[in-house]
């Protein structure tokens, strides 16, 4: 309902749609009443935005798994403080392209087995999962397939290759199973106009 403060992720491997679904879903959302923040990690302060270009550009092996942990933790908490706190404080509803979910995917068991680090890391300066977590799941390959077809400059977890989007799907539909109440898995190899009803069907449930 309107002026009930929630908190939307997004979250799925490369090129899935997640951006595109998040957009559709803050549309939707504001011309039913609500007041929506839609925002993205690595990013969605200032500070988390210069860290992002740290992350996301350059050389596939720039950073070390442990390194990425921190940074995107450092990111996270700048991103809590500035944005996404003061907005659930306010009664908005928050939708965040990617959040905690990717940490522990990406660097807690496709980049090395830290999920135990990223845990602790979480617990201690985070603290905050959201409300409804949306797992959009496609096949690896055809993921990859349209994130390099961006021809974008933060291409840097996608240059891991096919192998490492096939253990993130993996280790995503882990974490729905890992959290049912929390996390719903869409099927993301439909039309868009498809996936953008189911997604406003389960998030008009959680906001009843």
């Amino acid at each position: 309902m309107p002026g009930a403060g929630r908190f939307i992720s997004f979250e799925g491997i490369d090129g899935s749609g997640k951006s595109t679904q998040a957009r559709r879903l803050a549309d939707t959302l504001r011309t039913e009443g609500h007041q929506v923040v839609l925002t993205r990690e690595p990013g969605g302060s200032p500070g988390a935005e210069e860290i992002r270009r740290l992350v996301l550009e350059g050389d596939p092996d720039r950073w070390s798994a442990e390194t990425e942990l921190l940074l995107f933790t450092a990111a996270r908490r700048d991103h809590l403080e500035k944005t996404i706190r003061p907005a659930l404080a306010a009664g908005k509803v928050v939708i965040c392209d990617r959040f905690a979910d990717s940490t522990r995917v990406y660097q807690g068991i496709t980049r090395g087995d830290l999920r135990g680090a990223v845990d602790r890391l979480h617990a201690l300066m985070i603290g905050q999962d959201p409300d409804l977590t949306l797992i959009l799941d496609m096949d690896p390959g055809l993921g990859l397939a349209r994130a390099k077809g961006r021809n974008g400059t933060e291409e840097r977890f996608e240059d891991f290759g096919e192998g490492m989007q096939a253990r993130m799907r993996a280790g995503f539909l882990d974490l729905a199973r890992e959290f049912p109440d929390r996390c719903q898995v869409v099927d993301a190899q439909r039309s868009t106009d498809d996936i953008a009803a189911e997604i406003a069907a389960l998030v008009r449930g959680a906001l009843a």
